[in-house]
């Protein structure tokens, strides 16, 4: 892995950690996580795989990162305090997002340095998956898709919860 790696697969880590605090939900909850997936998307896809079974890694990959970002994005409190949304990470949150991008920091210490590259191989070649880039394109794709269904989970809710605290206008029918 290499440096750039590193950083990225942390800072989205630490995300989250930031959440464990209960904070203002701003555009900084929304746009920083973005920003961060949309650099990785940049730096690593430059074609998406279509042979063989590759789109069959990277729909099940993704369809992982879309599971683990709703529920993320359900299980993290929002609620209205004084005019303003307080955003706040549970456990349970946590937890799925440790798991998703813990998974793939994991897997890809285990190809370069555990001697996981020939299990990875075979299980390839098995299952017609045609290339190193089909694994990478799915685990960013999975990454990103984890990223925007857990913000958007979080931004439709907040808009539920914005909508139950605005005052009713009263209509005045004696006018």
């Amino acid at each position: 892995m290499t440096t750039t790696e590193w950083i990225t697969d942390i800072a989205l880590v630490l995300i989250v950690f930031r959440q464990l605090r209960e904070g203002r939900l701003d555009h900084k909850t929304f746009l920083l996580p973005l920003a961060i997936v949309s650099f990785v998307a940049y730096s690593y896809l430059d074609e998406i795989p279509t042979a063989g079974n590759d789109l069959v890694l990277i729909a099940a990959l993704m369809s992982a990162g879309a599971v683990l970002g709703v529920a993320g994005g359900v299980y993290t409190r929002i609620r209205s305090l004084d005019g303003h949304l307080l955003i706040k990470a549970g456990a349970v949150s946590a937890v799925l997002w440790i798991v998703g991008m813990g998974a793939r920091m994991g897997f890809q210490v285990w190809v370069e340095h555990g001697g996981g590259a020939d299990n990875v191989a075979r299980f390839s070649a098995a299952h017609q998956i045609t290339s190193g880039q089909a694994w990478v394109t799915a685990f960013v794709l999975m990454a990103l898709t984890e990223v925007v269904t857990r913000v958007g989970t979080i931004f439709l809710r907040s808009r539920r919860v914005r909508a139950a605290v605005r005052p009713v206008p009263v209509l005045d029918r004696a006018a």
